[in-house]
């Protein structure tokens, strides 16, 4: 039989319960000082205080219920936009915004009062994968198609009806376990081709033709030679290659419709090549190559021309240009303190590279001079990632704004253009909306198509928001 707890002992001797508090005592009340908070009650209060943002958006969609993971836009219709996010699904809406004054902002991040602005109404819900989805694309050249991949390893394809309102399922593949991007070509002579790169380092390219029943989606190539997930793929402008990068550090470019084989190889066994860390991010021009990885590390590589390729392991075959600079390293550069997540080529007649990184800033490296930098801006985005950088392609502006957004929820443009000491580093303006600053608001990715008029963000709190941003 257990023995009594001392307290509860009727044994014990009176006096041993001196220490005991008299009735009176254990009565006695003490005031409740109100001027003093409970630890961790005061920062409770004040971020409760801070529910309204600044929301510099003309409208937003909100009809996703978890993080929007990827954005695209619809190449002939810019208004037209795609999204995908962790609440496994996609939806298509239009961003079309009235010429006239720009509605009040009043998105809040918590509740929606009454009187709010009204969200974007979707046109279509995209169903049909059992977990996020994580990129998405409209095909080149008129949008014919819409492609949603997640982490479910299917890619879904849709097609649309002549106003991109209403899509319809067309085929599924599911090759992979783990779907990372995908990136439509732009060869005019390969409509409605796309790539995507899988976690288990395999890289994918498809052609969609829903006329043809039997096989709506054709698998054009496939290739094996990365050794760990593939983080990112780009094509050349004009479609003929495709440059893929991966967590092992490895950089390929592939001649998908001549030869259907590499044209470069690079891997970390190379100690000229190697990134500690991998590579995540990839740009092409028609004549470079640019593969971005930890430790704000760059590579820039050149590419071999159209005759290049098709004279490969030909007697006789090698151009000046192969000799000179195709396949060759043609710099290492690491200004940058951490990973280098984005990559941009301006357009010509400007001849930039802009790097975006996860320490928050954004280096400007000329081409047309070893790659010099041109500007560093070490607090793009303070201390927060910098998401994504990407050249405006409007031809009237030379392509000298760039845009830029970060986990800070913050959306920003630059001139790219002048030198290094150029007032407030070129900062033109910014757009905020997003809670960002840690806060899972950041922005994960925008499009600024149709000249750079509009930008439309994909943010982590799972709103897209969009704002004018006319360019004089």
């Amino acid at each position: 039989m257990a023995e009594p707890h001392p307290l509860h002992d009727p044994a014990l001797p009176e006096d041993e319960d001196d220490d005991l508090l008299d009735a009176e005592d254990a009565a006695e009340e003490i005031p409740e000082d109100s001027d003093h908070p409970m630890e961790g009650e005061e920062e409770e209060e004040d971020e409760d205080e801070e529910i309204q943002l600044q929301n510099d958006s003309a409208a937003h969609f909100d009809s996703h219920i978890n993080s929007i993971f990827c954005i695209a836009q619809h190449p002939t219709k810019p208004s037209i936009i795609a999204t995908g996010g962790g609440d496994d699904v996609a939806y298509v809406f239009d961003a079309s915004l009235p010429d006239g004054p720009v509605l009040p902002p009043s998105y809040e991040s918590s509740p929606q009062p009454q009187g709010e602005r009204r969200s974007i109404v979707p046109l279509q819900k995209l169903d049909g994968h059992t977990d996020s989805v994580n990129a998405i694309a409209f095909t080149y050249p008129n949008g014919e198609y819409l492609v949603t991949a997640g982490l479910d390893g299917k890619l879904r394809a849709w097609q649309s009806n002549n106003t991109a309102s209403q899509w319809k399922f067309i085929a599924e593949a599911s090759e992979v376990q783990e779907i990372n991007w995908v990136a439509p070509s732009p060869n005019p002579s390969q409509p409605n081709v796309l790539a995507l790169g899988a976690n288990d380092g395999s890289v994918w390219v498809y052609q969609i033709n829903a006329a043809d029943k039997d096989s709506p989606l054709t698998i054009v190539q496939a290739f094996y030679l990365h050794t760990a997930s593939c983080t990112a793929g780009t094509w050349t402008p004009d479609g003929r290659l495709l440059a893929t990068v991966s967590e092992d550090g490895s950089l390929y470019v592939w001649d998908v419709f001549e030869t259907g084989q590499s044209v470069i190889n690079f891997t970390a066994a190379d100690q000229r090549f190697e990134v500690e860390g991998g590579l995540y991010s990839v740009a092409c021009t028609s004549t470079l190559v640019a593969a971005g990885g930890a430790g704000g590390n760059i590579k820039i590589v050149g590419l071999p021309q159209a005759a290049d390729t098709s004279r490969k392991n030909k007697p006789g075959g090698a151009s000046k240009q192969t000799a000179s600079s195709a396949g060759q390293i043609l710099a290492s550069l690491q200004v940058q303190s951490d990973g280098i997540e984005t990559l941009s080529f301006s357009s010509p007649p400007l001849n930039l590279l802009a790097a975006g990184s996860v320490d928050g800033s954004i280096a400007l490296f000329d081409t047309a001079h070893r790659f010099a930098v041109r500007r560093h801006i070490k607090e793009a985005h303070e201390d927060y990632a910098v998401v994504k950088v990407e050249f405006v392609r409007n031809t009237q502006q030379g392509g000298w704004i760039l845009t830029s957004a970060g986990m800070d929820g913050v959306v920003r443009r630059w001139d790219a253009r002048g030198g290094t000491t150029a007032a407030g580093q070129g900062f033109i303006r910014e757009w905020k909306g997003h809670r960002g600053e840690g806060e899972g608001g950041g922005v994960l990715g925008f499009v600024q198509g149709g000249g750079g008029s509009r930008i439309v963000t994909a943010g982590d709190d799972g709103i897209a928001l969009v704002f004018k941003a006319d360019i004089a």
